[in-house]
C-alpha cells in the first residue's frame, strides 16, 4: 500500500481480534500526501470473504478521530465514538475510508464536532453533490489505490484554509498518547498553556471529546496493545505504568471498555 515518498503510518491500534480463524480478511491503510498531512492520519481499507462461513464479530475501540465512510452503497461521516464499536462481518464486502487526524476536520465541517459525538451524517450535509459523486467514484474503484487517489483529488477540491489550532492540537494529541507520563488533564493544560475551561471547549470544537476522554483511551490502547504482545506481567504494574492509582480503577476502566477484563481478555486471545 505504500508509495515513494509516502510515510508509513504505523501499526494498527483498537483492533481487540486482529485476525480471525477462518475466512479472508484484508485490512490496508495508506498515508496521505503532503498537502493534506496536517488534516488526514490515512486512508483505510477492509475486506472480508466469509461465505459458507460463520459470521465473525469484530471489535475495535475508540479513537478521538472523524471518519469518512464509504460502504453498502452510502458515504457516511462519523463522529468520535465514545465505546467500542461492534461490527457483525458476514458474506463478502468491502468498506472505504478516511481517518482524520484528531481536529483535522473541523475546518472542512466549521461546526462543533461534539455535534458528530456518537453519530453520524450523510457525506451531502457536509461537501453537497461533490460528496455523493465522490461515493459513487469509491464504489466503482476496481482496487484500493483507485480509491486512494479518488479520496486525495475529493478532499484537495475541498482543500480549507489552515488552521494552525488543527497542526497544535494534533501535536498535543500525539505527545498525549506517546508520553504515558501525561496522566490528566492538569498535564494537557500545561502543554497547551491554556485554562482547563478554554481546554474544554477547543476539545469539543475541534476533537469532538473531552481531553479527560482522550487520555483513557490512549492509555487504555496501550494496555490493549501489550496484552496482545505478550508483554503484561503483572496488571498492578501496568495499571501503574499507565498512570492509575491501584489496579482496581484500571480493571473497571478496561471491563468497561473491552467488555472482560484484562484477565479475560488476555485469555480470549488464545
Amino acid at each position: 500500500m505504500s508509495q515513494p515518498g509516502y510515510k508509513d503510518v504505523g501499526p494498527a491500534r483498537g483492533v481487540l481480534r486482529p485476525a480471525f480463524s477462518e475466512g479472508e480478511f484484508q485490512h490496508h491503510r495508506q498515508s496521505p500526501s503532503p498537502a493534506l498531512e496536517n488534516l488526514v492520519a490515512h486512508y483505510w481499507y477492509v475486506a472480508w470473504d466469509l461465505r459458507d462461513l460463520p459470521a465473525q464479530e469484530q471489535a475495535t475501540l475508540p479513537h478521538p478521530n472523524v471518519h469518512l465512510v464509504v460502504e453498502n452503497g452510502q458515504a457516511r461521516i462519523w463522529g468520535v465514538h465514545s465505546g467500542r464499536f461492534m461490527r457483525t462481518l458476514q458474506g463478502k464486502n468491502r468498506v472505504f475510508g478516511i481517518k482524520f487526524k484528531p481536529g483535522g476536520f473541523y475546518p472542512f465541517y466549521q461546526q462543533a464536532l461534539a455535534r458528530l459525538a456518537n453519530t453520524s451524517i450523510d457525506i451531502t450535509d457536509c461537501f453537497g453533490q461533490d460528496g455523493a459523486e465522490f461515493c459513487a467514484q469509491i464504489l466503482a474503484a476496481q482496487d484500493v489505490q483507485a480509491m486512494c487517489s479518488a479520496a486525495e483529488a475529493f478532499l484537495l477540491r475541498h482543500l480549507p484554509a489552515t488552521d494552525e489550532r488543527v497542526i497544535h492540537i494534533s501535536a498535543w494529541l500525539t505527545q498525549i498518547e506517546q508520553d504515558r507520563s501525561i496522566v490528566a488533564v492538569e498535564d494537557v493544560m500545561a502543554i497547551a498553556g491554556m485554562d482547563k475551561r478554554s481546554l474544554q471547549r477547543l476539545f469539543q470544537k475541534y476533537v469532538g471529546i473531552g481531553p479527560k476522554w482522550v487520555i483513557q483511551r490512549y492509555r487504555l490502547h496501550e494496555a490493549v496493545a501489550q496484552v496482545q504482545a505478550g508483554k503484561t506481567l503483572s496488571w498492578t504494574a501496568l495499571a501503574l505504568e499507565l498512570g492509575y492509582f491501584d489496579q482496581a480503577h484500571f480493571v473497571r476502566d478496561f471491563r468497561q471498555l473491552v467488555g472482560m477484563t484484562p484477565g479475560e481478555y488476555e485469555k480470549s486471545l488464545g
